[in-house]
């Protein structure tokens, strides 16, 4: 449908960047109802909200008026929780307002507070900025709230979520009461309800998320992993899926160095982005990814709200969201305005609940499967080299002397496979990842194996055998999974070996049970392989302990039994009776009851 009636001057501005239909957030702001009211609105990342909340304030700033006034204290104010959100939003704001005559300034942490400085002294229309830069200059009077008219935050609840909410209210309260306040935010919990209630008058409460299925243009896929394989699986979902633009979440700065390091080594154009990079690097990073010169962002949580990449269309949660809103706002960043976008879960084997209860709580159907094998990813690459655009672009002559040449001195089989190694020579080699072959996507999964026996009947697997410390020469010890999270030495060894800083040569004997794994270590070398154990980062959840015997719970201790005296004198009644060597001559020998055939 056509945008509805808005300014003029705002309706040539988005002809020009060619805007020919609403998003669904930018319809509701514009309607009759919402004309000049306060707005409450939950709408999903990527949905158009910059733009639908720039043409909500039209009527506020320009009126009946085709041009901004000259500049002076700002009229309106955008708050943002980062950097990199508050610049993309005065991008943004600067070409929809252009041709009104806007200025529109920034205010950011890790910018030149000079600068901002200057530009507030010298005059402007807009301010764009991130709360706790903007209470500075609130604090330090450069910024002149007098003539505000409107104050809107984006992305409300990260900005709770990041601890930013006296700050906020500091610069709420510094503003005049009849402004409008225009509140933007994927949810609605119960913080910003507060915060609604308390700084808005009568908001126009507008929801354009369908709670049934969140982001229904993302397809979500749930893969299983060998705990140590996370960086191979990765390797192989990047090289399968083949998308122009991608992000892999991680939790921590080192988590993100040292992925981001792994793919640049194995030929990837990636660049990351963590809280220990300079602004600058930041700018430069995200510059490389909107021009294409890198096609892979690694990043943490914080570092990467509300960044808006075009084309981005692969999300992949290296490590699992700590919570339904995580998951929610990491996959936002793909199935933007109308794309479609894929969205991967590294999913360790031990990890598995975690993830169905995440993708619960979501609300979200995830399909599930192993990582892309590397079978896999060559023949993706066969049939992308065979649909690749120069077979089928116009041969001029230039190329056809040349392709004669060719045939001239090499026969087409010698050209074709020459072809070939030049193609593969720019993509990354896939790797070998440990595939259990649909095991955990079987019924009863959760379940231990079991064997059959002759009589067809099933058998109980073994349970660890309470035999010392292990071989002779070796100490055993225990790590906590075992069949059900589908366990295997091929994926085992290498926790062992990495962990406990040994190789495989001085691992002895594996042995896996249902919820338990035992294994042996070289005696000289147990103590050195405790103590890496105890100094590893373990992110797999995954526990190593000596072994001790079986675990279980220990057996109630029954309290002797005895009698009372007929004196009265119960002293030793605690005490355990004298044992005899029948049974006592006041009762019969104990007879075993008869069963009962009824059941």
């Amino acid at each position: 449908m056509p945008f509805p009636s808005t300014h003029p001057t705002l309706e040539a501005a988005l002809t020009a960047k060619g805007y020919a239909e609403p998003t669904p957030v930018q319809a509701a702001v514009l309607q009759p109802e919402a004309h000049d009211r306060d707005l409450l609105v939950s709408a999903q990342t990527g949905s158009g909200k910059t733009v639908a909340y720039g043409l909500a304030l039209a009527s506020t700033l320009l009126g009946t008026e085709e041009r901004m006034g000259a500049p002076g204290a700002p009229l309106a104010l955008v708050i943002a929780p980062t950097r990199e959100l508050a610049l993309q939003v005065q991008r943004e704001l600067i070409w929809l307002y252009g041709p009104a005559g806007a200025r529109v300034a920034s205010c950011v942490g890790g910018m030149d507070v000079r600068r901002e400085a200057r530009a507030l002294a010298d005059g402007c229309h807009l301010v764009v900025g991130t709360p706790g830069r903007l209470r500075d200059h609130l604090e330090r009077g450069r910024l002149d709230t007098s003539a505000m008219r409107a104050v809107v935050l984006d992305e409300a609840d990260e900005m709770l979520d990041l601890g930013f909410r006296e700050d906020l209210e500091f610069i709420l309260d510094a503003t005049p009461a009849e402004r409008r306040t225009l509140l933007f935010s994927a949810t609605i919990p119960r913080d910003i309800a507060t915060l609604a209630k308390r700084y808005q008058r009568e908001a126009v409460r507008i929801d354009t998320i369908d709670q049934s299925q969140p982001h229904g243009d993302i397809e979500y896929r749930a893969v299983r992993i060998a705990p140590n394989e996370m960086e191979l699986a990765i390797v192989n979902i990047l090289r399968f899926v083949e998308a122009r633009g991608a992000m892999i979440f991680c939790h921590t700065r080192e988590a993100v160095r040292h992925l981001h390091g792994s793919l640049v080594e194995r030929g990837f154009s990636a660049v990351a982005l963590s809280g220990e990079l300079t602004q600058s690097e930041r700018t430069h990073a995200l510059q490389a990814l909107r021009d294409g010169r890198a096609r892979v962002c690694v990043a943490t949580d914080v570092a990467a709200r509300g960044i808006d990449l075009p084309d981005l269309g692969l999300v992949i949660h290296a490590d699992l969201p700590n919570n339904r809103d995580t998951l929610l706002h990491r996959s936002g960043r793909t199935g933007r305005a109308g794309r479609k976008g894929t969205c991967v879960l590294i999913v360790p084997y031990t990890r598995r609940r975690k993830a169905e209860s995440l993708l619960a709580a979501a609300r979200v159907d995830a399909l599930w499967g192993p990582p892309p094998s590397a079978d896999d990813v060559r023949a993706a690459d066969q049939r992308r080299f065979v649909a690749d655009p120069a077979f089928t672009e116009e041969t001029t002559e230039e190329d056809a002397a040349w392709a004669r040449t060719l045939l001239e001195q090499r026969s087409p089989e010698d050209v074709a496979a020459a072809l070939v190694r030049i193609y593969r020579a720019r993509l990354p080699a896939p790797e070998e990842v440990f595939d259990d072959g649909g095991a955990s996507e079987r019924p009863g999964r959760d379940r231990p194996e079991r064997g059959d026996r002759r009589d067809g009947k099933p058998t109980r697997p073994p349970r660890p055998a309470d035999d010392g410390p292990g071989s002779e020469g070796m100490v055993r010890f225990r790590m906590n999974v075992g069949r059900r999270n589908n366990a295997d030495p091929r994926w085992l060894l290498p926790i062992i070996c990495r962990l406990g800083h040994v190789t495989k040569n001085e691992v002895g004997v594996i042995r896996i049970f249902d919820r338990e794994t035992t294994f042996e270590i070289a005696e000289v070398h147990a103590p050195r392989f405790m103590a890496s154990v105890r100094r590893s980062t373990n992110d797999e959840d995954i526990r190593i302990e000596p072994f001790e015997g079986p675990k279980g719970p220990p057996k109630k201790a029954h309290k002797p039994f005895a009698r009372k005296r007929p004196d009265g004198d119960n002293r030793h009644a605690d005490a355990a009776p004298p044992r005899r060597d029948g049974p006592p001559k006041d009762r019969p020998p104990h007879k075993k009851k008869a069963k009962s055939k009824e059941r």
